[in-house]
C-alpha cells in the first residue's frame, strides 16, 4: 500500500503497531535495539517481554483494566491473543507465563510477510511515517532527539506519582471546597485536628515502603519528595509543605484546622482528584491503610495508587497532538509509556491506536479517537486535555470516561452501566469510522467473570 513504515521499539506497544499497520498492507521495519544493545531491565532479546509483573490484571468488564481489553479484543490486539496461549491460573486476573508470552509475541510479528525486524539502535527520528514506542528505557542517542524536536521541557525523565480519588466516594460532610485566603474555591480540603494529625504522621513513618528495582532507582528532589520522607524529617514537615492549613477555614469549627490535605481537580468533569503533595513509594496496601485515615477519606476509591519511579514520559498535552503525533509531522506517532499511560495494557492499547491512525494518515483520512464514553477514549482525552504544569502518567480507571447521565451510588451497579455504555459505544465507534480489527490468529478469547 504504502513506502516503508519504520516502527522503533519491540515492546507491547510497538508489537501492535505493528501488526495493525502490516495488517493494512504496509511494509513494516520493526526496528529493536536488544540484543545489540541492551537495558538494565531486560534479560532477553524477545518481543514483548514483560520486566515487571506477569500479570494484566482483572478481565472483568465492570473492572475499568477489563473494559479496556473489552476495546482491545475488539480491535485484534497481539498482546491479548498473546496472553491467551500462555496465560497461567491467577483468579479473574489475566496472568501469563512471561517467557511463553514472548515467544507468542515474537512468533506473531516475526512471521507477518510484511514485517522485517532489525536488530539495531534507532539513535534519530526517522524522516518517513513511524511510530516511536520505545518505552521508559529509551536510550539517550534517541532520548536527545526526542528532547530536541519537542523542546527542552517535552521531556521528563522522573516519575512522581500522587493517588488519585473517586470524587463520589469523599465524605461531603468533612471535605469541604475551598481556596486559600478566600481564593476561587478550586480544591477540595480534608482538615485534620492535632490529634487526628499525629496518629496519621506516626502511622506513615512506620508504613512499609516499596524499594522497587536498581535499575528503578531515582533521585528524590527537594520539591518532589515522598510524602513519607517528608514526616521522617520531622513530625512538623509536612504541616509546613503540603499540608499546611494557612488560608483554610474548617466550616464545620469555624477555625483554622490544624492541617489539610488537598485534593485537586484532575479532569474537566470533576470526578478524579489527586492528592496534593503525596508522591509517595508506600506499598499500595499501605497507601489504603494510611491514607485512609485522613478525615473525609475513610470510604475513599483509589483510582490510581500513588509512585516515584524512574521513567521517560512526554508532555503530551501541549507538545502532541490528539493523537499523539508531533504539532509539526503527523505521520510521526509517538505509543507506550512515552505517551503517558501507565501499565501494560493502556501502552498495548495506544500502540494499537498508533497503528489505525498512522494507517489513516498514509491514505489522507483523519486520524480517529473512540468517544470519551469508552475506556481508550477517556484515556486519550486525558492525555491531549490535561493541565500540561501537572501532567502526570495514567493507569485506565473510570474516573477517565463521561459520567452517566443519572448520578448511581452503588459502586457496582455503576461500574456495570459504564461498561455497557463503553461496549456499545466503541462497537458503534469502529463501525462508524470503518475500523476492521486485525487477525493474529491464536487462542479464542478467554472471559473472566470476577474483578480481580
Amino acid at each position: 500500500m504504502s513506502n516503508e513504515i519504520r516502527v522503533v521499539g519491540g515492546g507491547l506497544a510497538g508489537c501492535e503497531a505493528a501488526l495493525q499497520l502490516a495488517s493494512r498492507g504496509h511494509r513494516v521495519l520493526l526496528q529493536e535495539m536488544r540484543p545489540v544493545r541492551g537495558t538494565e531491565a531486560h534479560q532477553t532479546d524477545g518481543l514483548g517481554e514483560l520486566v515487571c509483573t506477569n500479570s494484566f490484571k482483572s478481565e472483568d468488564p465492570s473492572n475499568a483494566h477489563g473494559q479496556l481489553k473489552r476495546e482491545m479484543r475488539a480491535l485484534g490486539s497481539v498482546l491479548l491473543r498473546s496472553a491467551d496461549l500462555s496465560r497461567v491460573a491467577a483468579g479473574s486476573a489475566l496472568a501469563v507465563d512471561r517467557g511463553l508470552f514472548s515467544e507468542a509475541m515474537t512468533e506473531a510479528v516475526g512471521s507477518h510477510p510484511l514485517i522485517e525486524i532489525s536488530r539495531e539502535e534507532c539513535t534519530g527520528l526517522p524522516d518517513g511515517p513511524a511510530v516511536i514506542s520505545t518505552g521508559p528505557l529509551t536510550s539517550h542517542a534517541l532520548s536527545e532527539a526526542i528532547r530536541s524536536a519537542l523542546g527542552v521541557e517535552g521531556l521528563a525523565f522522573y516519575d512522581a506519582i500522587a493517588p488519585i480519588l473517586h470524587r463520589d466516594s469523599l465524605d461531603d460532610s468533612i471535605v469541604f471546597a475551598a481556596g486559600r485566603f478566600g481564593e476561587d474555591a478550586d480544591y477540595l480540603n480534608c482538615p485534620m485536628n492535632e490529634a487526628e494529625y499525629s496518629a496519621f504522621i506516626e502511622a506513615l513513618v512506620n508504613a512499609d515502603v516499596h524499594e522497587g528495582h536498581d535499575w528503578d532507582a531515582v533521585p528524590y528532589f527537594e520539591g518532589c519528595l515522598p510524602v513519607e520522607v517528608m514526616a521522617a524529617r520531622g513530625p512538623d514537615t509536612p504541616r509546613f509543605g503540603p499540608m499546611k492549613p494557612i488560608g483554610l477555614i474548617d466550616p464545620r469549627t469555624g477555625e483554622r484546622p490544624h492541617a489539610v490535605v488537598q485534593l485537586r481537580r484532575e479532569d474537566r468533569a470533576g470526578q478524579m482528584w489527586n492528592m496534593v503533595g503525596f508522591q509517595t513509594r508506600l506499598r499500595v496496601s499501605e497507601q489504603r491503610s494510611v491514607f485512609q485515615m485522613i478525615p473525609g477519606l475513610a470510604g475513599c476509591e483509589f483510582l490510581r495508587w500513588g509512585s516515584i519511579h524512574r521513567n521517560s514520559y512526554l508532555r503530551f498535552p501541549d507538545r502532541l497532538t490528539r493523537h499523539g503525533s508531533l504539532l509539526d509531522r503527523t505521520d510521526l506517532i509517538f505509543a507506550g509509556q512515552l505517551t503517558g499511560v501507565e501499565g501494560y495494557t493502556e501502552s498495548a492499547a495506544s500502540g494499537i491506536m498508533a497503528g489505525i491512525n498512522l494507517d489513516r494518515v498514509t491514505r489522507g483520512l483523519d486520524p480517529a479517537l473512540p468517544p470519551a464514553t469508552t475506556m481508550l477514549g477517556g484515556l486519550f482525552r486525558y492525555l491531549r486535555d490535561a493541565d500540561p504544569d501537572h501532567f502526570q502518567p495514567m493507569n485506565s480507571n473510570w474516573g477517565l470516561v463521561d459520567p452517566l447521565a443519572k448520578r448511581v451510588r452503588d459502586k457496582k451497579e455503576r461500574r456495570g452501566l459504564l461498561a455497557e455504555r463503553a461496549q456499545a459505544d466503541f462497537l458503534a465507534w469502529m463501525d462508524a469510522e470503518r475500523v476492521q480489527p486485525t487477525d493474529v490468529g491464536g487462542a479464542a478469547p478467554v472471559a473472566a467473570t470476577e474483578e480481580s
